[in-house]
């Protein structure tokens, strides 16, 4: 799905993978960077429709 030049505009750009995961960390919910097919570099989204999280098993 292409990114609409608004949603781009608006959102807070990172120049690699790193920086934005970095940032990602910090939330308080989970968020995931995409890499923009409108300015080539990073943002972050919330959205995990049709994404496979890691499954989390517990430590024993």
């Amino acid at each position: 799905m292409r990114t609409r030049l608004s949603v781009c505009t608006r959102k807070a750009r990172y120049p690699s993978e790193a920086d934005a995961l970095a940032v990602a960390q910090r939330a308080d919910f989970p968020l995931r960077p995409y890499r923009c097919d409108r300015c080539r570099q990073f943002h972050l989204t919330s959205r995990t429709k049709g994404k496979r999280t890691p499954r989390v098993t517990p430590d024993r």
